[in-house]
């Protein structure tokens, strides 16, 4: 049973708390945890001389310019690195599972482009349909969005910034094209990202 603040904020001892029964909520917590693999190679026993670390001459690039996470050796984390690198005892105590979390790949981005309830895709054919539109993603069209935030490195994320880059003049233009039922969205207006029209006006 944990007493929680109503309004949010500190507890004092004068404030009211509302009782909340935690026996079945799942609480996850998650981050980057910065110079975590640190810690960790100082436990290991992991460790290199000179200037420059084996990691440091990989040629392997991150999002933001720098190396890419050692996910092995993240692999290996205990409850004492979370303690040193800045935790508290009772924090790291109250969370039983820790598990790392590695890169998505390209069939990982094609399900979350179409698998969900409320995929992005299914969100885009939601829309088109109050314009009576079927709009349809060829399967190289999912894959080659899936292979561009791939190769942006934007993970997830990007998946919606490189479908609203293609999808914005279509969603301006297409009601002034009345004729048109269905469109179909290919690879090639992945790659350009640029919209066909002249399907569109042989259409209506």
């Amino acid at each position: 049973m944990a007493n929680v603040p109503p309004q949010g904020g500190r507890k004092h001892p004068h404030q009211e708390f509302t009782p909340v029964e935690t026996t079945n909520i799942l609480f996850i917590c998650g981050g980057a945890f910065v110079g975590l693999e640190k810690v960790i190679s100082r436990r290991v026993g992991r460790k290199a001389m000179g200037f420059l670390s084996p990691d440091d001459l990989r040629p392997e690039v991150g999002r933001r310019g720098g190396r890419r996470r050692d996910t092995d050796l993240l692999g290996e984390v205990q409850p004492i690195d979370l303690i040193k690198s800045g935790f508290i005892p009772e924090f790291v105590g109250r969370l039983p599972v820790v598990s790392v979390l590695g890169d998505l790949d390209k069939d990982a981005l094609m399900q979350i482009l179409t698998k969900p309830k409320n995929a992005i895709v299914r969100q885009y054919q939601r829309l088109f349909d109050f314009e009576n539109v079927k709009l349809k993603f060829s399967d190289e069209a999912l894959e080659a969005v899936a292979t561009l935030a791939l190769e942006r490195k934007v993970g997830a994320r990007g998946l919606r910034m490189i479908l609203e880059d293609l999808m914005l003049d279509l969603m301006y233009y297409l009601p002034s094209y009345r004729k048109v039922r269905e469109f179909l969205v290919t690879k090639e207006m992945v790659m350009t990202q640029k919209i066909n029209f002249a399907l569109l006006e042989k259409a209506g």
